[in-house]
């Protein structure tokens, strides 16, 4: 392409600047995120004007030094958009920062270069972003939407951690004002109550799940397997022991990286802690996009450009989904799109920088574009985040920086940088050269829609039954203690599902750590907590011993009495507004599997301790302090996902029942309230959502419109209200709630037990027929079962003596 062909909106990249610092070294200066960003800023504003600065060359003679001084002033004045990558303390909802933060990050470090943007983004979270921000706003250059963009990030994450405890600690939070295009922490797809449940929430136990997934499609043993990591990563450990910004600038053997040692322990099987990210950095990275307009208007040399050749963003499916855990092809789909918008090859890079936060992420995308893994060939600028550094979010910016200084020292030659977010979920690629080059959008709205199409994998939430194991790793605790993950597939449906090992359970972890698992026969079972995998059903009950359904007397948070016929549950914690914790949650599930299996027990009364509440509905307290938060298969209390609720349950509601109560509540057959009563769905008051079934059963028990305005305010119905909208069966006065219950229990108790189970069978098979008559004509075993049962025989013969009838309940 001739010069002088070059559009005058074409992108170019014309800065590129990084700042780092390591605790106990000459020139420490415990700088901010904030203070590290807008350093590596003005390097990168001091290397479009050529002056002296990351990587720029000073240009003698006071004349000169003007001239760069005048360049970086009219950029700064120019500078019209800021983009910040997110640091890990704003990354995920309560992430701490024990230091304080920006409350506008991006406009903090523009402040201290004296910047005014128009416009300022905090991009979404993941490892893509730094390139995916130079993709997205060099397509908002060039469209005429941006005429100067400034991106940045960094982490101060090994200060933070040095200093929170100190008496000197520095105060690192701003309070900033102006607009700020804050896109969220875009971890929709990332996460999920699911894979947290089974420990499945750090990265390095996800990635583990891919690279032992890769090797056991490869064929290769445990030992195979590690040595080629470590051939793979030896090299990065070279580059980055030359790399003044790195933060472990050691280089290492490939021995030393994959033998497990105190001081590189294993994280999460097949990874020691030299083979995965280091979190612990001081780094800051920054570059600088601008319209070639501006940069004739502006005076930036022309030996700084550097132009984006070919570039592409994609995305996975979520973890569970994905048809193939050994691979991303999203990622090698973006590569191979950007390479070909560039009109080069692999094997024509100068320069590569693979994402590199562990193993996988590097190997999957050498093995789509067949480039080789063994340290024959360089695949690295930085060094890599297990060496150079993983600057959190912003790792790639530094990669790009690297990128472009050594571009410029080739000029002509093309590089790459391949950024990667999630679990192998984003993936962002820039095809780098100084050659100039035309803006191209890219096609990545096609490739995605070609990945969507794909078929994915229908996933459990409970397994039940024979499975073969699809991937695994075994987690390590700092203290020693081993838990196995296992992603497998169930024999009957071939249905996906995650486990985790028992406790105690050496027979699965000695298989999970030794030999190849993958395609071994194991049995899972479901509980509230999760699923378990053992290696058999045997071992499965000797972990797991069948817990007989019949009453105990020593609950810790349930008061269960006996009175005759009837099962009186008191919800026992007070203290706690009868809210419910695990420990209650699963004491109630057993007391209620005891009443559904004793044939002597057809009717049962669940209330609360106490005037105060019924129940408050689930213990925030618990969840705040960061203990485990689960409730068993059947739901809330044991009660809202219960399938099969036999017998009658009446809810003896005294004083409050608000979101898991009401809950609670409206699960209930029958509900009897005292005056005080008060009903509310209030989880969308403190952030959350009636999930344990409120969402779904007050619509169905309310007008619509009005059920959706309790939902959406949690406004309190009253007694006499909930009465009227049929909520409510009956309303006592003060304190008689559980008095009407027993009252109403004794009515039912004059009904045949038999046909009260029937009843309340037809009822449940028939509340999803739209159609009467063919709901009426539903054959149903109850009412055959009911035809040749005692208690009919019963109930004709006392009726025709003119007696009470003695029902039998058989």
């Amino acid at each position: 392409m001739i010069e002088e062909d070059i559009d005058p909106r074409t992108p170019v990249l014309v800065g590129a600047g990084q700042a780092a610092e390591r605790i106990g070294e000459p020139g420490y200066r415990r700088l901010s995120p904030v203070e590290l960003a807008a350093e590596a800023a003005r390097r990168a504003v001091a290397d479009a004007a050529g002056k002296a600065g990351d990587g720029g060359k000073a240009e003698d003679g006071e004349d000169a030094a003007e001239a760069a001084a005048e360049i970086v002033a009219g950029i700064v004045a120019a500078v019209d958009t800021v983009a910040g990558v997110r640091q890990f303390e704003i990354s995920a909802p309560g992430a701490r920062a024990p230091l304080g933060r920006s409350s506008n990050f991006p406009r903090s470090v523009a402040a201290r270069l004296g910047a005014a943007p128009r416009r300022a983004i905090l991009e979404v979270v993941g490892g893509q972003s730094p390139q995916h921000l130079v993709n997205e706003l060099a397509g908002t250059i060039a469209a005429g939407g941006a005429d100067v963009a400034l991106l940045f990030g960094a982490e101060a994450i090994s200060t933070v951690r040095h200093l929170a405890r100190a008496e000197d600690r520095p105060d690192f939070s701003e309070e900033v004002e102006g607009d700020l295009e804050d896109r969220g922490y875009g971890l929709k797809g990332l996460a999920s109550r699911y894979q947290a449940a089974h420990g499945l929430t750090d990265a390095p136990s996800q990635y583990a799940l891919f690279d032992n997934a890769r090797r056991a499609r490869l064929g290769r043993t445990r030992e195979e397997y590690a040595a080629a990591m470590g051939a793979l990563f030896a090299p990065f450990t070279k580059v980055a022991a030359a790399n003044p910004y790195a933060a472990a600038p050691v280089e290492r053997t490939a021995e030393e990286l994959i033998t497990p040692t105190p001081a590189n322990r294993y994280i999460a099987e097949p990874y020691t802690r030299y083979l995965v990210a280091r979190e612990k950095v001081n780094q800051g990275a920054a570059v600088l996009l601008m319209s070639v307009a501006e940069a004739r208007r502006l005076g930036v040399p022309r030996d700084r450009w550097v132009f984006l050749h070919g570039h592409a963003d994609l995305r996975e499916r979520d973890l569970l989904e994905r048809a193939d855990l050994s691979a991303s092809p999203a990622a090698v789909l973006a590569a191979r799109h950007a390479l070909e918008q560039a009109g080069v090859r692999a094997g024509d890079l100068a320069a590569i920088d693979l994402y590199s936060c562990f193993p996988i992420a590097v190997l999957n995308v050498c093995d789509g574009l067949g480039l080789p893994a063994d340290g024959s060939r360089e695949l690295t600028v930085t060094g890599g985040l297990p060496f150079f550094g993983g600057a959190g979010n912003n790792y790639s910016m530094h990669a790009i920086a690297e990128l472009a200084h050594r571009l410029r020292a080739e000029p002509g030659a093309y590089g790459m940088v391949g950024a990667n977010g999630g679990s192998l979920s984003k993936y962002s690629v820039g095809v780098y050269s100084t050659a100039p080059a035309p803006w191209r959008p890219d096609g990545g709205a096609r490739l995605q829609a070609e990945l969507d199409s794909w078929p994915g994998v229908e996933h459990v939430l409970h397994a039940d039954g024979w499975a073969t194991i699809e991937t695994y790793t075994v987690k390590h605790a700092r203290d020693g203690r081993r838990t196995g993950i296992v992603v497998g597939r169930l024999e009957a449906g071939g249905r996906r599902f995650l486990a985790t090992t028992a406790d105690g359970d050496d027979d699965t972890l000695g298989l999970l750590s030794t030999g190849e698992p993958i395609g071994r026969r194991v049995y899972a079972r479901s509980f509230g907590s999760g699923n378990r995998v053992a290696v058999t059903r045997e071992r499965m009950d000797e972990l797991f011993p069948p817990r007989p359904a019949v009453l105990r007397e020593d609950y810790e948070h349930v008061l269960t009495r006996r009175d005759g016929h009837v099962l009186e549950v008191v919800i026992n914690r007070p203290e706690r507004r009868n809210s419910l914790h695990p420990a209650a949650n699963d004491e109630l599930d057993q007391v209620f599997d005891a009443f559904f299996a004793d044939p002597e027990l057809w009717v049962a009364i669940l209330t609360g301790a106490g005037e105060q509440a019924f129940s408050a509905g689930d213990d925030l307290l618990h969840q705040a302090s960061g203990q485990p938060v689960w409730v068993p298969k059947n739901g809330f209390a044991g009660l809202t996902a219960r399938r099969d609720l036999p017998k009658p349950v009446i809810a003896a509601v005294n004083g409050y029942a608000m979101g898991g109560g009401f809950e609670i509540a409206l699960a209930c057959h029958l509900v009897v309230a005292d005056a005080t009563a008060r009903f509310a769905l209030s989880e969308a008051r403190i952030g959350l959502v009636a999930a344990a079934g409120g969402l779904v059963r007050l619509p169905r028990a309310l007008p619509e419109k009005l059920a959706t305005e309790l939902i959406l305010t949690g406004r309190r119905l009253t007694a006499a209200e909930a009465l009227g909208h049929g909520l409510v069966n009956r309303v006592t006065e003060p304190g008689k709630a559980l008095e009407g219950a027993r009252e109403l229990a004794a009515e039912i108790l004059e009904s045949s037990p038999t046909s009260v189970r029937a009843s309340l069978q037809i009822m449940a098979e028939t509340r999803g027929v739209p159609d009467v008559v063919d709901a009426v004509t539903r054959p149903s075993a109850a009412l055959d079962e009911l035809m040749v049962s005692d208690d009919a025989a019963e109930g004709v013969t006392a009726f025709a003596q003119k007696r009470r009838p003695r029902w039998r309940n058989r």
